[in-house]
């Protein structure tokens, strides 16, 4: 009997320690991966849940102190309430997806709400069941944003730039122009230091510049539009004039002395590509995807822009003492042994006028860029504000670094042939939002004075 009652004994305390050691197994890991803080009228919940064997999910929304429940699942049985999608990501990994919106939640309001989830999964062989509770704090947002245009007379040409003002509200929605697949982000209009144009201090009231790409179609859709993080938005057409622009054609004879020159020392300052092959192969990659990848990186800039105007509405500088030796857009033809090789769009004007010329700021702003930049040689890019900014290719010399503040036609360096350059001079071109846009409209007086400050005076009432 005694033995008995020692093997019962021995069972009972091994029976209690497994019990004890399942309770201290950690539940289900729960990732509540969407949204990530807002919430609008119609918003995705994006749950993951990582177990071996689910017993149960429970995903619930609670505001003001209320509990409404948008999913559950047991998986074993296949039972479920309310609407939801359980994907297997993963052996032992769950995506469960379901959705707040006044549908699902019909007491949903502005403000404050949590998404509460609880997962729960057998331990040890289903002795005890293990459970996690993950919580989010969101915020939700049901009206939707406005916009309304008060800029008029809009006038584009292919490959130009232009400005809209507008209304948002509230003031801190995104907003700006889209123009087909691309968008221009706004700024505030207190960001606008011009000349003769009072401080506007509304802010809801913002600037958009925007650009009609050279390939882009005459006709492409364009709209001013806000939309705010819970994914609520809006959007306001303004008249425009789209108008075409002819570009020119020209043929580049690739001389093997041009190529060997070239081509080594752009590879030299770069290890974004590495062709292979003879030294025209080697020049067919650096023309096509190094140029492009050169575009990326110059349109990245885009995102580092001051949201003030850093220029005060003066023209920029024209640099019509130089002679242009291509003109934006030129539609250019490669030629190699008499044979046509390849064929790329020169983006910007290059002006020479001789050698080793100084080189001055078009307009006041800052440095964001000046180094070797691929097929650019020694490039520098200045930002003016409100996502405009300028590009200096080909240098010899710099005269500034990053981050100084330049006043117009401050020098900033000596001109070149560095890059894919055939001789000494300056590549320049504009940017807007990061894409390359016709500079001539930028050195003409009339057309700053028409087509941005008297938009900015209107909006001022002067």
């Amino acid at each position: 009997m005694k033995f008995l009652a020692a093997l019962l004994l021995i069972i009972l305390i091994a029976a209690g320690g497994v019990w004890i050691y399942a309770g201290r197994q950690a539940g289900p890991a729960i990732d509540i991966a969407k949204p990530a803080k807002w919430v609008g009228a119609n918003t995705s919940v994006q749950v993951g849940v990582a177990a071996q064997k689910l017993k149960t999910v429970s995903i619930v929304f609670e505001q003001n102190g209320k509990q409404t429940t948008l999913y559950t699942i047991a998986p074993a049985t296949g039972s479920t309430t309310g609407q939801g999608e359980v994907k297997q990501d993963a052996p032992g990994r769950d995506t469960i997806t379901t959705t707040i919106s006044r549908q699902t939640v019909p007491d949903l309001k502005t403000g404050a709400g949590k998404i509460i989830v609880t997962a729960s999964a057998p331990v040890v062989r289903g002795i005890r069941t293990a459970q996690t509770t993950a919580t989010k704090d969101v915020q939700v947002r049901l009206e939707k944003p406005t916009i309304a245009v008060l800029s008029t007379k809009h006038y584009i040409n292919l490959g130009g730039s232009e400005i809209v003002v507008y209304r948002s509200t509230p003031a801190d929605v995104e907003s700006g122009v889209q123009v087909g697949d691309i968008t221009y982000q706004g700024y505030p209009a207190s960001g606008v230091h011009v000349e003769g144009v009072p401080a506007i201090t509304d802010p809801t009231i913002k600037v958009a510049f925007f650009a009609l790409l050279y390939d882009q179609d005459l006709n492409t859709p364009m709209f001013a539009y806000a939309k705010d993080e819970a994914g609520n938005s809006a959007r306001a057409d303004f008249d425009h004039l789209t108008f075409p622009k002819p570009f020119k054609k020209s043929r580049i004879d690739l001389p093997d002395s041009f190529l060997n020159r070239v081509v080594p020392a752009i590879l030299a300052t770069t290890d974004e590509v590495k062709p292979e092959g003879d030294i025209l192969q080697q020049f067919l990659v650096l023309n096509g995807e190094l140029r492009r990848k050169n575009a990326a990186t110059i349109a990245s800039f885009a995102k580092k822009s001051s949201p003030d105007m850093l220029w005060n509405g003066a023209v920029f500088h024209p640099f019509t003492s130089n002679a242009v030796e291509a003109a934006f857009a030129d539609q250019r033809t490669y030629i190699y042994h008499g044979k046509e090789v390849d064929q790329q769009v020169h983006l910007g004007f290059d002006l020479a006028r001789v050698v080793h010329s100084p080189i001055v700021a078009a307009n006041r702003g800052k440095v964001l860029y000046a180094a070797p930049l691929g097929i650019y040689g020694n490039c520098i890019i200045i930002d003016h504000g409100q996502g405009v900014q300028s590009l200096y290719g080909h240098l010899s010399s710099f005269a500034v670094k990053v981050g100084d503040t330049v006043e117009k036609e401050q020098q900033i360096g000596v001109s070149g042939q560095t890059g894919l350059a055939g001789g000494d001079h300056l590549h320049f071109t504009m940017l807007v939002g990061g894409h390359m846009v016709n500079p001539v409209e930028w050195w003409d007086a009339h057309w700053i004075q028409d087509r941005i400050v008297r938009k900015l005076r209107e909006a001022t009432g002067s």
